[in-house]
């Protein structure tokens, strides 16, 4: 049972985000907080929480703010961003800190659980709309690395090239015929390899170098 949070300042939103979640029997809302300091407030008494559905836009502490501070402390506790703002900007900077994913309030319940799903299994899910404006500037941005290392293998190149399309260790394994545990720690490897913090960073770095 993945144990959910659902953090935004109206009453009404968080009630039918837990409403479409607790549709499905491998969630549960257990806390709901108005904003990004009362979130915090609830992980310091009680941080036996696995996900964060986290809203951008709220009073005292906002969305980009929390996740900062909450990964910084919890960094094993995914966040996934939900909001009706459509901009790149929110994207960018939520991710960087440590969000697992990007989803506009206008996504149905059906998509709100499925990336539920791919964040609790390690995956990126973004929203296509979202991604339309994100991938772009993220090209536009240099890279610390133009080049691809030499001893990136062709089995890392695979993989990389998965991560880039937002796909969980589970479904990498299926591909490429190899155990759960052989991805995670080539996963590993290519993050030590490419000096690169996370499986965000891998993704971007795999669009940037257009690993296909």
């Amino acid at each position: 049972m993945w144990k959910v949070m659902i953090v935004d300042d109206q009453d009404i939103v968080r009630q039918g985000l837990k409403v479409m979640l607790e549709q499905d029997k491998k969630i549960t809302v257990v806390h709901e907080a108005g904003n990004g300091k009362e979130a915090i407030e609830i992980l310091e008494k009680n941080h036996l929480v696995d996900l964060i559905l986290l809203d951008v836009r709220m009073p005292v502490m906002n969305g980009m703010e929390a996740t900062r501070l909450i990964k910084a402390r919890w960094s094993e506790v995914k966040i996934l961003i939900l909001t009706t703002f459509n901009d790149e900007e929110y994207a960018l900077e939520t991710l960087k800190d440590g969000a697992s994913g990007f989803l506009l309030k206008t996504a149905d319940s059906a998509k709100l659980i499925q990336a539920v799903y791919s964040t609790m299994k390690n995956g990126l899910p973004i929203q296509e709309e979202v991604a339309a404006k994100v991938i772009p500037n993220l090209l536009k941005r240099k890279w610390q690395e133009e080049e691809i290392p030499e001893n990136i293998t062709e089995r890392e190149l695979a993989i990389i090239k998965r991560v880039g399309e937002g796909k969980t260790n589970k479904e990498i394994s299926e591909e490429l015929y190899l155990s759960i545990g052989t991805v995670k720690n080539h996963v590993t490897t290519i993050l030590q390899k490419l000096h690169l913090r996370d499986r965000t960073q891998l993704a971007i770095f795999a669009v940037k170098h257009n690993i296909s």
